[in-house]
């Protein structure tokens, strides 16, 4: 067990570094025993300090330390400087000067993917947050922002293309086959956007010329077996490069833009300047081998990574407390993108699942911490859906309060104001403040208090005035360390509609006209309790409450299922219809988890769905997000005390009384849906598939036999994964334990030698309580295509059996639970990122029957007391147990 805490790092306590770096000129000799690092800085004490004397301190992880050198004087450990594993310290330094520093490192045996590494046979990078420490000696935080030079030598047949930040602006042979490439970043940066690539790569090429003329150098390098599965990302590249000046009004600044796939990374990508590295399964893509989704997704993150390049690199962050200021903002602008690129309504509808389903427990758990935390003992446990999703709703809500017009003066202002700075997120929402001439100090609470805002809502009619009211109250529960909170500033949008569905005027006022009144307000809530007041009705409205989930609250009204019927018809907004479908579906189902499965299923739900089927006059993408349930883990969510196996076998009975009711409309559905033509990754198409493909899951799940004569004949002629995946999935998901097999091992056979397909297929066996009980788990952990070593397989296993596969994770013998605790433990000796990240389902013990609580704690405590703890681990352990 480990006996040492980690230390706590406060926000209170920031204190400018005491000494900032002009530039640094690094040089790689990369060999295969290992790598050695020359890097010169040219160094100057900070005139913002206080400490005119102070040492200089230099971060350092896992390095062979070989030379030091002040101003071309080489030092002597002990006396000139000390050396304590962590941290290189020189007591006394002139006010400028230039220090050289070697070190010696093993990419090949660097298992934490941290700093400079392997990954089949490559060296690449990843720096942040603070990686560049395990590469040399240097001020490893992000308010020291320098220009760096970098020169890298290596073998010419296994490493020839090399690769770093900036412009190629030297190149030459070696003696005994090494050679050498020389980068230069003209624009300073912090050390954690330094990247290095080297290895045999192949490139796929293109250009693009910006708004004011400049040809841009488009390059993504592969490994040569993929290079067929590249043209998405760079399309992709090319709109996200478009949209940004036409949207931001920001260009690209650099030469040559850069994205390198890379099979072994902890993240999805890193926005290195220049040269975006990115996993693997983030940016490669072909439709024999990618799905719908990870088109979309692949075009998110490609779009993410590049906007970067202002929001994040030419503006960073002063310290990792920042985190969402690039985080957040960066995530709103590709979320934006991508709605533009698609369908709006979808893509917010993903968006709010992923928030309410994922980030709002979150923000109920034991790591419960504000968008700008005020403390961390290890930086990699914070990057969380709180900073990147609650941080863009952040960013989204000033959006929707400014209007775009005003924002987009925002933002101007905030990159011309801070350009090659670290800054804070106060900085920018000064932006946004001084550009529009709102007040946002009250705003700003959305930073520092944690928890989701819950709003509820009462309702009241007055026949004889013609006047509706609503009463608006706000709370914030407590989370650790923080109660009584303060009101924050919400907008709220809405509209009202009439018996016949029509839109209804809102007049605030009884002097407002009518005629000029909105259909769609924002009301602004800024107190505990507000109520409004709107004119002018003759009949008592339905309410459409939060549009568009204007903000990231749990919304309480009392809505009849006659309302919820009535909405998913008539409203306006898509994504409200959406979500009343939703709110008619828990509603059924909790009232049947209540009383244990007795009685039937409303038969207005039924009929619902069966409008749904019917409607080809509404948009079929939402059609497409409105026949898929709540998921079990949003039913979990929602539940005090959730009992998982009841959510989840009253999940499956709703599902089956609905597929068997709707039989003859689900084949109908399915064989219109057939075809299309070419393959697209529009919102059309991904409709039409998402559709046939739900029709068709829905069919297996009541062993319809036609259902799975349908899915054997996709499987065999389906020319794109999408279809293949949907019968591959339908099928693993039915009883039909014999086709199940089968279908399996053929798409092994089929598929072996790609690693992001083998990916997929663990996933469909993981996430199935049928096909992922936990032997078969263990099973697939001993599969010659799992790797140990690889993050993705690590996910594609263990995260969704734990993540999605909730009924049998969370069976009740606990075994699931010790299965966790068993492998967390395993993977903190040699990635403890991956392994703090792992233990998430397990932290929210407290929240579970007590049947289940007590074996998680159990399971929680087993890795507590493993030796060795990980910095990584122990902070969420321990915050778990202690909460």
């Amino acid at each position: 067990m480990r006996t040492n805490q980690p230390t706590t790092i406060r926000l209170s306590e920031y204190k400018v570094p005491a000494y900032l770096v002009d530039t640094v000129d690094l040089r790689f000799e990369l060999f295969e025993s290992g790598a050695r690092v020359h890097s010169t800085l040219t160094v100057h004490r900070n005139p913002e300090s206080t400490e005119e004397f102070a040492p200089l301190e230099l971060d350092g992880d896992s390095l062979k330390l070989e030379r030091v050198e002040l101003d071309g004087q080489e030092l002597a450990a002990g006396s000139d400087y000390n050396e304590t594993g962590v941290q290189l310290v020189i007591a006394k330094v002139p006010a400028r000067f230039e220090l050289t520093v070697v070190t010696w490192i093993e990419p090949q045996n660097n298992t934490r993917l941290e700093g400079l590494y392997k990954s089949s046979g490559m060296f690449c990078t990843q720096c942040e947050a603070e990686g560049f420490r395990c590469i040399t000696y240097f001020p490893d935080r992000p308010d020291v922002m320098a220009r760096y030079r970098t020169r890298i030598e290596a073998d010419k047949a296994s490493c020839p293309v090399l690769l770093s930040n900036g412009n190629d602006v030297d190149r030459g042979d070696l003696e005994d086959g090494r050679h050498f490439v020389t980068w230069e970043d003209p624009f300073p940066k912090p050390s954690y956007l330094f990247a290095l690539v080297a290895g045999d790569l192949v490139e796929k090429q293109d250009t693009f010329t910006t708004c004011s003329g400049r040809d841009i150098d488009l390059r993504i390098f592969v490994e040569p077996r993929n290079a067929a599965k590249c043209q998405h990302a760079m399309d992709s590249l090319k709109r996200s490069m478009r949209w940004d000046e036409e949207v931001y009004g920001r260009e690209y600044d650099l030469d040559i833009f850069m994205i390198v796939a890379v099979d072994d990374f902890n993240m999805g990508a890193m926005e290195n300047k220049g040269l975006n590295i990115f996993n693997s399964s983030c940016v490669l893509a072909s439709q024999e081998t990618a799905t719908d989704l990870a088109f979309q997704r692949i075009e998110s993150i490609v779009a993410h990574e590049y906007f970067h390049n202002w929001s994040g690199n030419r503006v960073t962050c002063r310290d990792w407390f920042q985190l969402s200021l690039k985080e957040g903002f960066t995530v709103f602008r590709d979320s934006t993108f991508s709605a533009d690129m698609g369908s709006p309504t979808v893509k917010r509808i993903e968006d709010v699942t992923l928030l309410r389903t994922a980030q709002f427990a979150e923000d109920a758990g034991p790591m419960a911490h504000p968008v700008r935390p005020a403390s961390y003992m290890e930086i990699s446990n914070f990057y969380t859906l709180t900073i990147y999703e609650k941080g863009a709703e952040v960013v989204r809500m000033i959006h929707t309060l400014l209007g775009p017009d005003l924002f987009r003066k925002g933002s101007d202002l905030y990159f011309e104001r801070h350009d090659g700075e670290a800054v804070t997120t106060d900085d920018f929402v000064k932006a946004m403040e001084d550009a529009s001439g709102r007040d946002l100090a009250q705003f700003r609470l959305w930073y520092d208090q944690a928890g989701t805002p819950v709003l509820t809502v009462a309702d009241d009619y007055d026949s004889e005035r013609g006047v509706y009211s609503l009463k608006i109250q706000q709370a914030i529960p407590d989370t650790s360390g923080q109660t009584n909170k303060k009101p924050q500033h919400i907008p709220f949008a809405l509209g009202l509609l009439g018996a016949e569905g029509e839109a209804l005027p809102l007049r605030l006022g009884s002097t407002e006209d009518a005629a000029s009144a909105p259909t769609e307000r924002v009301l602004e809530l800024t107190d505990a309790s507000h109520t409004f007041e709107f004119h002018g009705l003759s009949q008592k409205p339905v309410p459409s409450l939060l549009r568009h989930f204007s903000a990231p609250v749990r919304l309480v009204y009392p809505w009849s299922r006659e309302q919820l019927v009535f909405l998913m018809s008539h409203d306006p907004d898509g994504f409200n219809r959406w979500d009343a479908g939703q709110r008619l579906a828990v509603d059924v189902i909790q009232s049947l988890v209540a009383s244990s499965g007795a009685g039937d299923v409303d038969p207005r739900l039924v009929d619902a769905y069966r409008a749904l089927l019917a409607d080809r006059a509404l948009d079929q993408a939402l059609v497409a997000k409105m026949l898929h349930l709540p998921s079990e883990a949003y039913l979990i969510e929602l539940a005090d005390s959730p009992d998982v196996a009841a959510i989840h076998r009253t999940r499956e009975q709703v599902l089956s009384h609905l597929a068997t009711s709707l039989r003859d409309e689900l084949v109908a559905c399915y064989n219109r849906n057939l075809g299309g033509g070419e393959y697209e990754v529009t919102p059309e198409s991904v409709a039409r598939r998402s559709l046939k493909n739900t029709a068709l899951a829905w069919l297996l799940m009541i062993n319809d036999d036609t259902g799975r004569d349908l899915a054997l004949q996709q499987l065999s002629e389906a020319d794109n994964m999408t279809d293949r995946m949907g019968a591959l999935r339908a099928l693993v998901n039915s009883d039909y334990a014999a086709e199940r097999s089968q279908a399996l091992a053929d798409f092994y056979e089929q598929f072996q030698s790609d690693p992001q397909v083998v990916e997929q297929w663990f996933s469909v066996q993981a996430s199935s309580d049928r096909a992922g009980q936990l032997p078969q788990i263990q099973a697939l952990l001993k599969h010659p295509a799992f790797d140990w070593k690889n993050p993705n397989k690590i996910r594609s296993v263990i995260g969704v059996f734990a993540g999605q596969n909730l009924a049998a994770f969370h069976n009740p013998d606990g075994s699931g639970y010790s299965f966790l605790a068993e492998q967390v433990c395993r993977l903190d000796d040699s990635n403890p990122q991956i392994a703090a990240r792992l233990v998430a389902p397990l932290t929210r013990w407290k929240k579970f029957a007590p049947a289940y609580s007590a074996l998680m704690r159990t399971a929680l405590e087993q890795i507590r007391d493993k030796a060795e703890l990980s910095a990584d681990l122990y902070e969420v352990v321990h915050k778990s147990l202690e909460a």
